[in-house]
């Protein structure tokens, strides 16, 4: 999330016409928050991310092919969103991104994510 006039506003990207958070699979032998802050570098360039929420997360049930997103609450005070060709793709990930207000995020958001917003909007005391 970023505080955009004082209002918090969360991190969107666009695959298709699928918006959802950075995300992505963690390596072998990686701890899931090492795999998250390594998957919104590779998806958006941000490398300064402040987790002063604490580093609670929470899950996904299972969704196609019974994969489970995990998630956390980080603060990107600065830098640029940016969406980096993947080498392996030949392209980026991502064709768009949004920082969108909490109301905006949760209409353009799957249903499965909704209570990932909600969750993440709550516990920065919106």
């Amino acid at each position: 999330m970023r505080r955009l006039a004082g209002r918090p506003h969360y991190l969107l990207l666009r695959v298709y016409n699928y918006w959802d958070f950075p995300k992505g699979l963690a390596e072998k032998g990686e701890e899931p928050l090492a795999a998250a802050l390594r998957e919104v570098e590779e998806e958006t360039g941000l490398t300064s991310l402040s987790f002063r929420w604490g580093r609670d997360f929470r899950e996904t049930p299972p969704y196609a092919m019974s994969k489970v997103a995990r998630y956390y609450v980080a603060e990107a005070e600065q830098g640029e969103v940016s969406l980096p060709v993947n080498p392996e793709l030949g392209h980026p990930e991502h064709h768009e991104f949004r920082w969108c207000s909490y109301q905006e995020a949760r209409e353009m958001v799957a249903d499965r994510v909704k209570p990932i917003l909600d969750w993440a909007h709550s516990l920065i005391g919106a």
